[in-house]
């Protein structure tokens, strides 16, 4: 009986100090003496730390503002460029590629490589560097187009793989095929879809033939066969494999 009393007496003294814990961590909450001095020590922390509150609040605001107001100017110079972007886009498509890049005299727009200049941190202006690139292209100055395209971040998967495509076609033109076939291999690589890539395989598997990598140029039109069943490049893509395969099999 005895043993029973002290046990029970045990599991009391628990359950009141269990209680008493609980009941002081809900003490906040639930009594509106400690709630006030819990609000009297903040204030008191308040007061003695006045000037390292403010002073991280006006950093806070500084720093919010200084983000509003470059994104604010971001758009601003945005809009401002695409502007002058629209003229310069009509003269590339109708092949006026000096006053799409230098600009007309009519002061239409300032042309490409003034926008590229001026509102470099914008997506016209990075869409104007990609512009650049392709006209160098156009005009046969292919280290220049290269040079150009280098400097595309465009933060877009489908223009980047183009991107690394064109340096490659400048590469081709140039006869360099060691690059040509990395930067094909670049554009093959980056995001593979259906509408885009097979070309772009197409585009290597052509490179690593005309630099002596027959084999890799098999293995390349395989992978478009197998990839992208649906393309326009897998019937040709096919006779090549066939034509390859024979010309290796008569060495």
């Amino acid at each position: 009986m005895a043993k029973n009393l002290k046990t029970n007496t045990a599991q009391t003294d628990i359950k009141n100090t269990t209680t008493s814990k609980e009941h002081s961590n809900l003490e906040i909450f639930e009594s509106a003496e400690a709630l006030h001095d819990r609000l009297s020590k903040t204030e008191q922390f308040a007061k003695n730390n006045q000037k390292l509150l403010i002073g991280a609040g006006v950093g806070i605001l500084v720093i919010v503002a200084a983000f509003l107001l470059y994104q604010w100017n971001i758009s601003s110079q945005n809009a401002e460029a695409q502007k002058e972007l629209f003229p310069a886009q009509f003269y590339f498509e109708k092949d006026s590629v000096k006053k799409a890049l230098k600009g007309d005299n009519s002061n239409t727009t300032i042309g490409l490589e003034a926008i590229a200049d001026d509102y470099s941190g914008t997506k016209a202006g990075k869409l104007s560097q990609f512009y650049i690139g392709v006209a160098k292209l156009k005009e046969g100055k292919f280290d220049d187009a290269i040079a150009a395209l280098e400097e595309v971040n465009p933060n877009d998967y489908l223009l980047q793989a183009r991107v690394y495509s064109l340096i490659g076609d400048a590469y081709m033109e140039k006869n360099d095929l060691n690059n040509a076939v990395s930067f094909y291999k670049k554009a093959s690589d980056y995001y593979p879809n259906e509408f885009f890539t097979p070309t772009y395989m197409s585009k290597l598997a052509l490179a690593q033939e005309l630099n002596k990598d027959i084999n890799g140029a098999i293995e390349t039109y395989k992978r478009i066969i197998a990839d992208f069943e649906q393309s326009s490049e897998k019937a040709n893509a096919q006779k090549k494999v066939a034509f390859l395969e024979q010309k290796v099999g008569k060495k």
